[in-house]
């Protein structure tokens, strides 16, 4: 979104809005009553609306294009080149100014699927923000689907993920990854095929790789770990086939940015207050492992909390963007836990402003 601080202020009212009355219709929901098919076509279409709207809030969508575009068109390695050796490629002017000078930090099963993404899009800055755009968009829809099979509540689980513009904003409108991150974690819940959707998950991000050790703990045989394994070296494969083992260093920039933080990103807040920034980060990682070896005794004793592990993750973690609420918010949507569904919507409160120039 450019424009002028007015154009700002008003989107950023609207917003606010559109999460007030997310609120109410989650409270009216709580009563009972209401039809899931009207939840569920609600959900879906403040989900799907955004694809309208031009590409919002951030480029990460023509970084994933440039990076495609780097393995596809340029037949280099993005694991090893970034966007900055080719600055009249059509998508370098179009990325994040603050990637281009470096290599991929995605899982090497999403670099494998914007490369026919990138062959797809062509030289049009606008078909790539289209296709990202509206992937993540399918994959938001896909997540309201899954979320009313897996919860207790259908309509109020429908309802927590698919009413929440916030993410509508940053998934149809921004193309994020994060949404195919969501969509994959409750198939991995909601299917038979389950330790292969969490690879396929780990493959886009890092981020299911957190949260399976509790789900292993609470299930034991039936986490799907031999699926894990198998698909994650079938993946593994083709990115050494495809990438050589230069995939692997997508952990340097990753710990990299670890050890950088974002305005809304809690360690930074605290910095703010006059705590050197690099122990606000280790205090927010001891806060972290203490919290995740309660959450592991409780998965030992038959409840995993993934929803609570991925709050705690994105409150601890110093580099956050609204969009990370794409498989927060899913979580909380299907697991009977009152505390992570509160702590979710003050962090999806907490983050309305992030991203907006203001």
């Amino acid at each position: 979104m450019v424009g002028s601080a007015r154009w700002s202020v008003a989107f950023l009212g609207l917003l606010v809005l559109a999460f007030g009355a997310y609120l109410a219709g989650l409270h009216r929901l709580t009563r009972g009553g209401v039809p899931l098919r009207g939840v569920v076509v609600i959900a879906l279409a403040v989900q799907l609306v955004p694809l309208g709207a031009p590409l919002m809030l951030s480029s990460d969508a023509w970084t994933y294009w440039m990076y495609g575009r780097i393995a596809v068109v340029h037949d280099a390695n993005p694991y090893e080149t970034p966007p900055s050796a080719f600055p009249d490629d059509p998508a370098y002017r179009w990325s994040g100014e603050e990637w281009r000078d470096s290599t991929s930090v995605y899982a090497p099963g999403f670099t494998l699927a914007s490369e026919p993404i990138a062959f797809a899009a062509g030289e049009s800055h606008n078909a790539a923000a289209w296709l990202y755009k509206t992937l993540a968009a399918l994959a938001a829809c896909v997540t309201v689907l899954l979320a009313t099979r897996l919860a207790a509540r259908p309509a109020l689980a429908a309802a927590f993920l698919g009413w929440n513009p916030l993410l509508a904003v940053h998934l149809a409108g921004g193309g994020h990854n994060d949404a195919w991150v969501g969509a994959l974690l409750l198939a991995a819940l909601a299917t038979q095929a389950r330790g292969v959707a969490w690879a396929f998950g780990a493959a886009v991000k890092w981020i299911p790789l957190a949260l399976l050790p509790l789900q292993a703990l609470a299930e034991r045989r039936r986490a799907g770990l031999g699926a894990f394994a198998v698909t994650s070296v079938v993946v593994g494969a083709l990115a050494t086939w495809r990438y050589g083992f230069a995939w692997l260093d997508a952990f340097g920039p990753l710990a990299d940015n670890a050890r950088e933080t974002t305005s809304y990103a809690l360690p930074h807040r605290l910095s703010q207050l006059g705590v050197p920034e690099s122990a606000a980060i280790a205090l927010f990682a001891v806060v972290f492992a203490v919290a995740y070896l309660l959450l592991a005794r409780a998965a030992w004793r038959g409840r995993a909390r993934l929803a609570l592990a991925a709050v705690v993750l994105l409150a601890c973690a110093p580099y956050v963007t609204p969009w990370y609420l794409a498989w927060v918010v899913p979580l909380a949507a299907v697991e009977e836990d009152e505390l992570a569904r509160w702590l979710a919507l003050a962090l999806t409160a907490y983050l309305l402003p992030q991203t907006i120039p203001l």
